[in-house]
């Protein structure tokens, strides 16, 4: 299974990179990339939410016992996530006006010193920036700690957000730069292979694992 995801992953790279290496539109497929990267973590959050509501109310009432201690440890994994995020401008703001005074602070004293000041000033901003980076992968992946909820549930997840990133994207960025044809392949294509391997891996749970719905 993970075997295949690579492929998949690495075949659509492969095609978008050469899409865009015979039809150019490389500026809009930034614009394009930078704006799914800051909606992914958002977006995924969100379905995931919903899709293990929807696991919870369809549970049987003894398992959902079960569930709810999981709901507290992803409660407060996605506290800290968003927490970050929200604390990331402030820390910024924080870190521009503390630089902004700076100069008349150490007027007098040694540059070392003044690196030193500016180092303290900005570590913490930085520290969160390296914070979101590396969680928002794993967190994605791990439906926020929400995929301890059900087995299913992370490839439900997936299902799910990839279709509701292609809409979004869709009506706030448009197509991509290709010719109709291929750009409707390429919007489609992507959360469709996606889809297939979700629906495969349960299918894996339920024929091999004994995965059941309601638990």
């Amino acid at each position: 299974m993970l075997r295949a995801q690579r492929i998949r992953a690495w075949s659509a790279i492969a095609v978008s990179g050469g899409l865009l290496a015979i039809y150019g539109g490389v500026s809009d497929a930034l614009a394009q990339f930078t704006r799914r990267l800051y909606l992914a973590p958002w977006l995924a959050l969100l379905s995931a939410v919903l899709v293990a509501g929807a696991l919870y109310g369809a549970a049987r009432p003894h398992k959902r016992m079960l569930m709810r201690t999981h709901f507290k440890n992803a409660g407060l994994t996605i506290l800290g996530y968003v927490g970050a995020w929200i604390l990331l401008p402030t820390v910024f703001i924080g870190s521009l006006m503390a630089m902004s005074v700076m100069p008349d602070a150490i007027a007098d004293t040694s540059l070392l010193l003044a690196y030193l000041i500016g180092l303290v000033l900005w570590t913490p901003f930085w520290w969160i920036v390296h914070f979101l980076c590396f969680a928002s992968g794993p967190a994605v992946r791990n439906a926020f700690s929400l995929s301890a909820l059900h087995p299913a549930l992370p490839a439900l997840t997936t299902s799910v957000a990839v279709w509701v990133f292609t809409l979004v994207s869709q009506y706030t960025g448009g197509s991509p730069p290709f010719p109709g044809p291929i750009a409707a392949c390429v919007v489609l294509g992507g959360p469709a292979t996606v889809t297939a391997l979700a629906w495969w891996e349960i299918h894996r749970l339920r024929r091999r694992h004994g995965m059941r719905w309601r638990g």
